[in-house]
């Protein structure tokens, strides 16, 4: 008895999961580089199973773009984000020095 197609679509089926976890990880990267957030300190590592994104970025409109192309690159896997966006506002005050 042969098995379903679908499968083993875009496996060969030999392909283990954590192999196609990296794949995408890699290919989000890459995303990343050559995109408009390619000068972004954002990391995006395996760990424990679930993908972890991290990072800064300078605005909220950065992170939006961020999450939104990381949902596209990783819809399906465990994903946790901790990216925040660096305060760049001019200080209300004088720094004192001592």
């Amino acid at each position: 008895m042969t098995e379903p197609a679908a499968e083993h679509a875009g496996t060969g089926g030999t392909a283990r999961p954590e192999e196609n976890v990296e794949y995408r990880v890699a290919h989000l990267r890459d995303r990343l580089a050559a995109e408009e957030l390619g000068e972004l300190g954002v990391r995006a590592e395996i760990r424990a199973g679930a993908v972890v994104v991290s990072g800064t970025v300078p605005s909220a409109q950065c992170r939006e773009t961020l999450l939104r192309t990381v949902d596209e690159a990783l819809a399906g896997l465990a994903v946790h984000t901790d990216v925040v966006v660096a305060e760049n506002a001019s200080p209300d005050h004088a720094e004192e020095l001592s």
